[in-house]
């Protein structure tokens, strides 16, 4: 079992940036792909990222492809999400996720670890 726990969720203006971290314990060494995914009041959960952990191949959502950035610190655990150039449409609950699977999709039933969620608003 990994234990993933979400932070640097916050209130930025339309325009901004932010950054979100994950870090990761527990069974970390069965780790093969990470991701951040978000669910907007009243939808469903959405990919945005993932990244291979070994490779640090990394893929995005076309909504977010250019202005976000996954990246990850093997040595901690951790795995990033920079996100520039902010939109109101970018507010929702980020989660992080993680799996041993080494092949993968964008879909989340693809990962069986997920952080408890953190809460980014862009204010217009």
């Amino acid at each position: 079992q990994v234990h993933l726990v979400e932070s640097g969720g916050g209130l930025v203006q339309a325009g901004g940036s932010l950054t979100l971290s994950c870090a990761a314990s527990g069974r970390t060494f069965s780790m093969k792909n990470m991701g951040w995914f978000r669910q907007a009041p009243g939808k469903g959960r959405d990919f945005v990222a993932r990244i291979k952990w070994s490779a640090g191949s990394a893929y995005y959502a076309d909504s977010v492809k250019g202005r976000f950035t996954i990246s990850g610190d093997n040595a901690k655990n951790t795995v990033f999400l920079q996100m520039n150039s902010l939109s109101p449409e970018d507010t929702a609950v980020y989660f992080c996720a993680a799996t041993w699977k080494v092949d993968v999709t964008s879909s989340p039933d693809d990962f069986e670890s997920w952080g408890q969620g953190t809460q980014v608003t862009v204010s217009s």
